[in-house]
């Protein structure tokens, strides 16, 4: 192997790739998509009371908060700054953001496979992999003034 062959580290700044709004009181921010194998990594803001709906994993995801605190309706542990979360796959739970957050809650995940999004009856009502979040990703970022995000893996 030469060092032609190594392969070399990709590096983005907190600037380089923007949050986009995708709900009120929700940012995303997506660092990378390796869509052969179905991982995306996103950077989510969430304010004081947010919410996600309710979902399932086809695959395992992995969190890490940065800052504030959340939790899942279903599950008593809350999650703050520095706390580290795994989900195996096929867990399923609604994203909450305490009203009584004094700051904004940042979390990043890395998700392999998709969420599959349930309406009040648990029926699937979205599905949401690593091509759809990046397509999504894409048009957010073009309608905001930010064209071609460079989005490790696009």
């Amino acid at each position: 192997m030469t060092l032609m062959d190594i392969p070399t580290a990709l590096h983005r700044g907190e600037g380089e790739l923007p949050f986009v709004t995708i709900d009120e009181g929700i940012e995303l921010q997506l660092l990378q998509v390796d869509i052969p194998n179905g991982l995306w990594v996103i950077r989510n803001r969430f304010q004081p009371g947010s919410r996600v709906q309710k979902h399932k994993h086809t695959g395992q995801v992995f969190a890490f908060t940065q800052s504030g605190s959340w939790k899942y309706e279903e599950y008593p542990e809350v999650n703050t700054a520095g706390s580290y979360l795994f989900e195996p796959a096929g867990s399923e739970h609604t994203l909450i953001v305490p009203d009584s957050n004094t700051e904004v809650t940042d979390v990043w995940f890395a998700i392999y496979g998709a969420n599959l999004n349930l309406d009040a009856e648990g029926k699937v009502d979205l599905v949401i992999d690593a091509k759809m979040v990046l397509d999504f990703y894409v048009a957010l970022c073009e309608a905001a003034g930010f064209a071609n995000p460079p989005v490790i893996g696009a």
